[in-house]
């Protein structure tokens, strides 16, 4: 299973908050960073726009993407939201095993969770 850095925009601290805690207590990630305030310019439907956003720096593995995405999708205010998926090549190997574990262990218990 490979580690994956995810980068998503909110619009504002609240939601980074929000949406990390989703992430996180349903095992889609083992951390989440909310950075600081920043400025992002960028085209929107034609026109360049101005915002103010937060960084999501959200830290899991290749197998839970697709829950991960689907999950900010459902909870993101934006039509349109940042998400990023950057391959981990390298890192503190204990630190990547906590990773995989701390997102494998919600995995594990979707499979053995009986079905309606």
């Amino acid at each position: 299973m490979g580690a994956l850095v995810v980068f998503a925009t909110v619009p504002d601290h609240a939601a980074g908050v929000r949406i990390s805690e989703h992430l996180v207590d349903n095992g889609l990630a083992a951390c989440v960073h909310i950075l600081p305030t920043g400025t992002s310019i960028y085209r929107w439907q034609g026109k360049t726009e101005t915002a103010t956003e937060h960084t999501l720096l959200i830290k899991t593995v290749s197998a839970r993407f697709p829950e991960l995405q689907q999950a900010i999708c459902r909870l993101h205010s934006y039509e349109c939201p940042e998400i990023i998926a950057l391959p981990v090549t390298d890192g503190f190997a204990p630190y990547l095993n906590w990773i995989t574990a701390e997102t494998a262990a919600a995995q594990d218990a979707d499979k053995q969770s009986p079905q309606s």
